[in-house]
């Protein structure tokens, strides 16, 4: 099959390149663990710019495209891939808040994502910005670079043993953030969904969103963006956190309403922020912007924040999970390939079938 590859950076290129070469140079099992025919790989074109309005057109002749998290996949989108052969979709990601799956649905086109490649490796993530927060490594870092090791104005932190951690999503990263921080830190742990995940119980409690607001010193966002969970962190929910807690996001920009944050931040309501994912990151991030005068000015004022650590989405960046991406996604090009039923499909045979993740109810 011809696979287009949108997004593609160099480690896209060398971690799909080597499970596509791996998976197929002996008889492979898909996931339906049902034996296949060995075939040559599959031929893959890279394209290192984004899959947008404009460039769709440049996928014509391929049998399905390959994308990531700030791909645009509207309906318009997905009628130019279908003009142009393109019968499937798969996302090297497990969000999928960017693909219309309505119009994928109505085009017949499959859609399969990676619903989970280590998750260890973003909760692990989580919990380093949490602590950078917390005991202001960031600061230290850059005075004693300068010569400064003065312990004095600002560096001052809390031990995390005996604190309370609010962990808003218990999918597997959100349950492996709370591992950590339960048994890892010692801290209580508090948690809001409304599908409990088999395990949580010996990590911590399950309460309102309010209630974990209320009475947590750090709230962690690990939700998928949809509809519902879009700004669940506003001036609402933002007014209900116990003042000087601090919030990180390794999960959806979209989550945070980057506006009331800074109002949060600016009346000292909210002690620290976080964020490894930013609601308009899809025109910066992945990209090198260093020698640009960037205009998105709510960005630039939350980084003039000294109690601000914004990182590029680079919670998944690992070795482990780069590798379980790459042949997670090639299994899922083998069962469509193979006609085999997929267990990571969102939408097949012109059914939608997305996993219910969402957290439906919005105070």
């Amino acid at each position: 099959m011809n696979l287009a590859v949108f997004s593609a950076k160099p480690y896209d290129r060398e971690y799909l390149t080597l499970a596509n070469s791996s998976l197929h140079t002996n008889p492979t099992t898909t996931t339906t663990t049902k034996p296949t025919t060995p075939h040559p790989p599959h031929t893959l074109t890279f394209h290192d710019f984004a899959l947008s309005p404009e460039t769709a057109p440049l996928a014509r002749g391929a049998d399905a495209v390959c994308v990531f998290v700030n791909d645009v996949l509207s309906t318009p989108v997905l009628e130019t891939l279908h003009a142009g052969g393109t019968r499937a979709i798969f996302l090297r990601c497990a969000g999928y808040n960017n693909v219309d799956l309505a119009a994928a649905e109505r085009l017949g086109i499959a859609v399969a994502n990676v619903p989970a490649y280590a998750p260890e490796a973003v909760a692990e993530f989580a919990a380093a910005l949490l602590q950078t927060l917390n005991r202001r490594t960031h600061r230290a870092y850059n005075r004693v670079r300068e010569g400064n090791f003065a312990l004095d104005y600002g560096l001052m932190g809390r031990t995390l043993r005996g604190k309370t951690v609010g962990v808003v999503g218990t999918g597997r990263i959100g349950v492996a953030f709370a591992r950590i921080m339960g048994l890892g830190f010692g801290c209580r742990v508090l948690a809001y969904d409304p599908f409990p995940a088999e395990g949580f119980a010996e990590l911590g409690e399950y309460v309102a969103l309010e209630r974990l607001l209320g009475e947590s010193d750090y709230v962690s966002l690990h939700c998928p963006l949809t509809e519902e969970t879009r700004h669940i962190i506003r001036g609402e929910t933002l007014g209900m956190m116990k003042k000087g807690a601090m919030l990180i996001n390794t999960s959806r920009g979209g989550l945070v309403s980057t506006e009331s944050v800074i109002a949060a931040l600016k009346s000292k309501h909210l002690g620290g922020l976080a964020l490894d994912v930013y609601e308009a990151e899809g025109a910066l991030f992945y990209q090198d912007h260093s020698a640009e005068i960037i205009q998105d000015d709510e960005l630039m004022r939350l980084m003039t924040f000294p109690n601000v650590v914004v990182c590029g989405h680079q919670a998944f960046f690992t070795e482990e999970a780069l590798t379980e991406i790459a042949e997670c996604t090639m299994r899922n090009l083998d069962d469509f390939y193979n006609r085999v039923p997929c267990k990571n499909a969102l939408v097949k045979e012109g059914h939608v079938l997305a996993r219910r993740e969402s957290l439906p109810v919005r105070i």
